[in-house]
């Protein structure tokens, strides 16, 4: 688990901050956040969850074909619903709001250290709209990549992941030699290079293929490849040229 990257910045990462207020701020008022959520029955916050999560995450096959598909028989069974359709859901822009929707505290958290850590970086390098677009960019080659390669999927995808493991891979390109703090076993500290750290998150995810654990490590390669080929053109020598006129943090 990554602590700290000693790379320098010149200005406040206020993209990247804003990203993470608004991962938490969404988090809590879905019915993912048990915090602060009161129901009558475990029964009702499971269905509630199950159907908000289909309502706005991002599904394999509804991305494939455009088309919105019926809920399972065994969710309209189970939580006693009188339709068995979500109306109005946009599959494209499903893939924009699963990016902001986590399935728990530990899910959500993760993602935003990891981008807390990477984000300020290339948010710095790009700029602050480079940076929002490259996030959002990421997020979806990560998604259409998992329904690319898995069309016929019906379960639904949720999280930051695959946009933050693109911020990952353009830091892995744009910065190979930075410093990064993290928990080795998750207790002990030690200071690694970042190439040695993010080049690991990288070949873990192409190990974990294929694993029944409900992660799309698919989708996080896609996204983290898609860093590494932006994070590549942003050191280009017009690229660099551009940064380097960014004004210096005061």
């Amino acid at each position: 688990m990554p602590l700290y990257d000693n790379q320098p910045t010149r200005r406040a990462p206020l993209v990247t901050y804003a990203l993470i207020a608004l991962n938490f701020l969404i988090f809590l008022m879905t019915p993912m956040a048990t915090f602060g959520n009161s129901y009558d029955s475990q029964r009702a916050q499971i269905c509630d969850q199950a159907v908000f999560i289909r309502e706005y995450g991002a599904i394999p096959q509804e991305l494939t074909d455009n088309e919105q598909i019926p809920l399972p028989g065994a969710v309209v069974a189970s939580c006693s619903l009188e339709q068995t359709e979500i109306s109005g859901k946009n599959p494209f822009l499903s893939a924009f709001s699963s990016m902001f929707l986590h399935s728990g505290w530990v899910h959500l958290l993760g993602n935003m250290i990891y981008l807390f850590v990477f984000g300020q970086a290339t948010e710095d390098r790009l700029g602050r709209l480079r940076f929002l677009l490259f996030y959002l960019g990421c997020g979806l080659v990560a998604a259409y990549g998992f329904a690319i390669t898995y069309p016929d999927s019906t379960v639904p995808l949720v999280g930051a992941s695959g946009a933050v493991a693109g911020v990952l891979g353009s830091h892995l390109a744009m910065y190979p030699r930075s410093r990064t703090i993290a928990l080795v076993s998750g207790i002990i500290p030690f200071r690694l290079p970042a190439w040695v750290l993010l080049g690991q998150f990288f070949v873990l995810q192409w190990l974990s293929l294929g694993a029944s654990d409900g992660v799309a490590y698919v989708a996080h390669i896609y996204g983290f490849v898609a860093g590494v080929l932006l994070g590549l053109l942003a050191r280009s020598p017009r690229a660099a040229r551009r940064a380097a006129a960014l004004p210096g943090r005061r």
